[in-house]
């Protein structure tokens, strides 16, 4: 097979304390797939020393790469990350909660499927109220966007360089994870979900609420309204 270059995009917001062990756990891992990787570090609007780790993580791995952006916000690290990529396979998660080996486990479909899009379906949350949530904000999705995916916020999101419009993602908030999802839709991307059934992290507490749930209910359905009064003219 021959070799192909992956690129591996994680946003980094105050991480200080364990995004080096997520680098090493990740570039020991990577290391297996037999093909040449590179990690682009994202560092958005951090308020510790988030910088400073990931640029000695960068001295300490050749594979590293830093891209620094004082505004933050998971889509525009997202597309700061896909825009600075080189690699034939472009992949983005959240190092938060992806381990080495679920990691690894989607870049090994990637790589043999390597004209699909391998997106993560987790189906196992951490308490009721993520699932409960989750399960909400999906079914509005399926309905409005008419989609088959069962988990759109899922991570990680692999895709081949080929699948071009997924390089003009437009949204600097949580919803680039549905914009996502409907472009594979609108251009008839094929995408594979592979189940994940792990519910561990590596630090931290998820940010997720009620706020940022209703806020992103309430975005979906002003996507849908947007693409409704396209329609319509």
């Amino acid at each position: 097979m021959d070799k192909i270059l992956i690129s591996i995009i994680l946003p980094v917001y105050n991480q200080a304390d364990h995004i080096g062990a997520i680098v090493q756990e990740y570039e020991e891992a990577l290391d297996k797939i037999q093909h040449p990787h590179e990690l682009i570090l994202v560092v958005n609007n951090c308020r510790d020393r988030s910088l400073e780790v990931c640029q000695a993580l960068a001295k300490e791995y050749p594979s590293v790469r830093i891209v620094y952006s004082k505004e933050g916000g998971w889509g525009l690290a997202v597309k700061l990350g896909i825009a600075a990529s080189k690699g034939d396979l472009i992949c983005y998660t959240n190092s938060a909660r992806t381990s080495a080996k679920d990691l690894t486990l989607l870049l090994l479909y990637a790589v043999v499927y390597p004209q699909v899009i391998i997106k993560a379906n987790r189906k196992i949350r951490d308490n009721w109220f993520r699932r409960l949530g989750s399960l909400f904000y999906n079914l509005e999705c399926r309905t409005l966007f008419d989609l088959s995916y069962w988990d759109i916020n899922g991570t990680p999101k692999i895709f081949p360089r080929q699948c071009d419009r997924l390089f003009q993602l437009t949204r600097d908030d949580d919803l680039i994870d549905a914009e996502f999802n409907i472009i594979c839709r609108q251009e008839s991307y094929p995408v594979l979900e592979v189940p994940i059934f792990s519910t561990s992290r590596h630090s931290g507490r998820s940010t997720t609420n009620l706020k940022s749930a209703l806020r992103l209910y309430w975005g979906a359905w002003q996507i849908w309204q947007q693409k409704k009064g396209k329609k319509e003219r």
